[in-house]
């Protein structure tokens, strides 16, 4: 069976907002990523404007399940291949939502310019 478009996420977030949100409340950061999302490879933490466009790949992603009720935001996580290219990794809630609609694959765009973060998501079954 040809690969079909199950479902297609845009997202921005402002990068200054998005920072004084997590200055804010501290906390918010622990809701929103997984540890592996907060620090860049050799351990050191990760921008502002980078964990923006996370946010809204997240964002992204609950738009192309059909944006249900109960996704927990940790259980969709960032990640990067060597070279930098972004990927999904999903389990708990985004998991079983991706299953129920038949996503086997995750394609994933993310961008940062001009004080904007942005991540295009596409579910693919």
């Amino acid at each position: 069976m040809a690969p079909v478009i199950i479902g297609v996420g845009i997202d921005v977030a402002e990068i200054d907002r998005f920072g004084a949100a997590l200055r804010r409340t501290p906390q918010l950061a622990e809701r929103l990523f997984t540890g592996g999302e907060t620090t860049l490879p050799d351990g050191e933490p990760r921008g502002i404007a980078s964990l923006a466009a996370r946010f809204a790949a997240k964002e992204a992603l609950a738009k192309a399940l059909g944006a249900p009720a109960g996704l927990r935001w940790t259980d969709a996580e960032v990640c990067a291949e060597p070279g930098g290219r972004p990927y999904l990794r999903v389990r708990g809630t985004v998991a079983a939502r991706a299953a129920e609609l038949g996503v086997r694959h995750w394609h994933v765009s993310l961008s940062h310019d001009a004080g904007v973060a942005s991540a295009v998501v596409i579910a693919e079954g």
